[in-house]
């Protein structure tokens, strides 16, 4: 229950190394800690990205001044089946070896859900031939989770000639060992208001533009294998999305749709301290290991539609892109 938690809060799937002991993997040396967890992370952080650039609109036409508009923006963003497993070759590796004898073989992502992939680590220590075996990690598709969840609150308001600006936050919360919190700024332009008079056209074209960043931790417990303190990881995000949007412009249903690009990069910091307290390498402590920066880049188009009955709006769109997304949102706003 705590790893389904943590996950929801964080949204990122870091909880794993807790659930699925990913430190254990220190045992193997700093080297082929550093590459496993760059890899096994790596699909998670680019899915989050892509997660944290939608919903930034659900029209076309922007707000008059003073009009407004209050949301709660929730997002699931899927992947395909080869974001869940990457290749393990063991001569791409100082010390981790397969226990079955396998050379090469498909292992988890955090997103994935191999199960039971015994690996181990062997050699001497002070003369005494000794060997550590455990398993790897698997990932959220293993608890049943195969979609990566954001959520937030956005405002947009009104100002003139067409333009809107919006702002989105999740105050910083702290669940079990987690802690998130965000924030992001955008602007919606409505084009056609320069070149038409109100309501000339039954549809609006619109360019927007918005910034998300997102600052989290987890904090993961010890392992027979691999102990210290103050391990944790840090994430920080990042991302943009440019879109150029056209919508309907009727009383009760509209439709939308949009086509940009997105651009964001991550930072993940592994940090604390790792003694490994078994195995040839029992010796080592590593103290703050590694880091890692994820960056994405891609065209992204979207569809949607939205249901206006007075004060009360929601809507639901589907954008398509290297990790694909649903998001949906309940507004509350004024025209």
């Amino acid at each position: 229950m705590k790893y389904i938690i943590a996950t929801a809060c964080l949204f990122i799937g870091f909880a794993g190394f807790s659930q699925s002991n990913v430190n254990e993997i220190f045992a193997a040396g700093i080297d082929d800690a550093e590459k496993f967890t760059d890899n096994y992370l790596a699909p998670v952080s680019e899915g989050a990205l892509y997660s944290l650039a939608n919903g930034w609109y659900n029209s076309a036409d922007a707000k008059p001044l003073g009009g407004f508009e209050i949301a709660i923006v929730g997002n699931m963003t899927s992947y395909k089946n080869d974001k869940k497993i990457f290749q393990l070759n063991t001569a791409d590796y100082d010390n981790l070896r397969f226990q079955d004898g396998s050379m090469s073989k498909r292992v988890s992502t955090a997103l994935g859900d191999l199960e039971g992939i015994g690996v181990y680590v062997e050699g001497e220590f002070l003369g005494i031939s000794t060997r550590e075996e455990f398993d790897l990690p698997t990932g959220l598709a293993s608890e049943g989770i195969n979609f990566i969840p954001s959520g937030f609150l956005q405002v947009g308001v009104g100002l003139v000639k067409g333009l809107e600006i919006k702002a989105r936050f999740l105050p910083k919360i702290a669940a079990e060992d987690v802690n998130i919190g965000l924030y992001g700024i955008g602007l919606q332009h409505e084009i056609t208001q320069w070149f038409t008079s109100e309501n000339a056209l039954p549809v609006a074209v619109s360019a927007v533009i918005g910034y998300t960043h997102l600052n989290g931790s987890y904090n993961f417990t010890n392992t027979n294998v691999v102990d210290g303190s103050d391990q944790h990881i840090d994430v920080g995000m990042e991302v943009w999305n440019f879109q150029a949007v056209a919508a309907t412009k009727l009383k009760i249903i509209n439709f939308y749709g949009g086509i940009g690009y997105v651009s964001g990069k991550s930072i993940t910091d592994v940090l604390g301290t790792y003694h490994v307290r078994s195995g040839p390498l029992q010796s080592e402590t590593y103290v703050d290991p590694f880091s890692f920066i994820r960056k994405v880049d891609g065209m992204a188009a979207t569809l949607g539609a939205k249901l206006k009955l007075g004060f009360f709006r929601l809507n639901a769109d589907y954008t398509f892109a290297d990790y694909n997304n649903l998001t949906v949102g309940v507004n509350f706003g004024f025209r």
